[in-house]
């Protein structure tokens, strides 16, 4: 009996001293991992810039209309006519002398016809008038004519003669009434509007059709006052159209007054014939001073945030400052730089949205594999 209660306080002893250095094993190797310090991981692979000089255009931006250089009115002279035919319809281009439509001229001929008649009928008179008159003086030097006599046959010429021009009067009235029975384009030009219809009565000077001459348009841009003074005749204006379409066109000239409403002037801008400019559309466009020398960065390094501008400026321990920039103009993929960083601070190029304030990145000198790293880090 005694010998079972030793066995059996021997077997107790062994367990105890087994957990007890399993326990200290496991106690040691604890320590040892909490004593090691965790390795922090980059949050993104990027590429770093800095600012770069850049020659900016100096500009002017202004608004305005796309309207005609110049609109002819083209009416009708003929009065009480019928139009009889309309040769031409809107957007038609028309050159100088083209008959644009026609009236009737029955009446004008038969008045024509008339009006040369009376012609010859007064020109037979005259002839008459001339003869007698003429043999009247042959007989002055005789006497066998009173002198009275002799002077009415003198008056009875130079009446005939009278009656003559008036007639001719008539008939190149007639002549002229007839050529007016066909409308012909005062200018080359384009077709801007028509209101002829066929088989209308109309009066003198009722309007038939309005014609851009030579097809010009020009864009009036709204300038503030003191913009003009920096403009001159024959400077370059860019003008962007509805569509998206430029036109590079020139000013012609800069109106002498001042809206005092607006307190903006009108600039006349020559625009080169285009089928995509169309008279009446409303356009924004640039008047190009010059060049400047200005710091710029790619548009994809910097952030709008809250209403302001910001990159991620890399620190010496390729962690990431959020900083506020001042930003100026923009040009095609770049943007001007204007204060808040230095001229070798290096920037996130991109990819800085993905970025907090404080997080770590990995610099890489390859821009074209940050595609490829950042899709591999991502991967479990």
């Amino acid at each position: 009996m005694n010998k079972l209660r030793s066995l059996a306080a021997a077997t107790v002893v062994a367990v105890g001293f087994t957990v007890t250095v399993a326990w200290l094993l496991q106690t040691s190797s604890s320590a040892s991992d909490s004593d090691t310090p965790a390795v922090a991981q980059p949050a993104l692979s990027v590429a770093v810039t800095t600012l770069q000089p850049t020659m900016l255009p100096l500009t002017i931006a202004a608004n305005g209309d796309v309207m005609a250089w110049q609109e002819a009115s083209i009416g009708t002279e003929a009065n009480g006519l019928r139009l009889a035919s309309v040769e031409v319809n809107v957007g038609d281009v028309v050159q100088r002398g083209q008959v644009l439509a026609t009236f009737a001229s029955d009446t004008v001929n038969a008045e024509l016809a008339q009006s040369r008649a009376a012609v010859a009928e007064a020109e037979a008179a005259l002839a008459e008038a001339e003869d007698n008159a003429q043999r009247a003086h042959e007989l002055r030097e005789t006497g066998a004519m009173a002198t009275q006599q002799i002077l009415q046959y003198s008056t009875s010429a130079r009446t005939a003669r009278a009656r003559l021009e008036a007639t001719q009067a008539v008939e190149r009235v007639q002549q002229l009434r007839l050529a007016q029975t066909q409308v012909h384009a005062p200018d080359d030009g384009v077709i801007s509007s028509r209101s002829a219809t066929v088989g209308a009565v109309l009066p003198t000077g009722q309007e038939l059709f309005r014609l851009i001459r030579g097809g010009r348009l020009e864009w009036r841009a709204e300038v503030a006052a003191s913009d003009l003074e920096k403009l001159q005749p024959d400077q370059v204006a860019k003008v962007t159209l509805p569509g998206g379409s430029e036109l590079e066109g020139r000013v012609r000239t800069i109106a002498p007054l001042v809206d005092v409403s607006t307190r903006n002037g009108t600039v006349y801008v020559d625009l080169p014939a285009s089928n995509i400019a169309r008279a009446g559309m409303f356009a924004r466009g640039e008047f190009e001073l010059g060049t400047r020398r200005a710091m710029t960065l790619p548009q994809s390094a910097v952030l709008l945030r809250d209403g302001f501008s910001y990159v991620m400026r890399l620190g010496p321990d390729s962690r990431v400052v959020q900083t506020k920039v001042t930003t100026g103009q923009r040009v095609g993929e770049h943007i001007e730089i204007a204060g808040g960083i230095g001229a070798s601070a290096p920037v996130v190029a991109s990819g800085g949205a993905f970025l907090g304030d404080g997080d770590l990145v990995r610099v890489v000198e390859d821009p074209s594999s940050l595609d490829a790293m950042n899709r591999a880090e991502e991967t479990p």
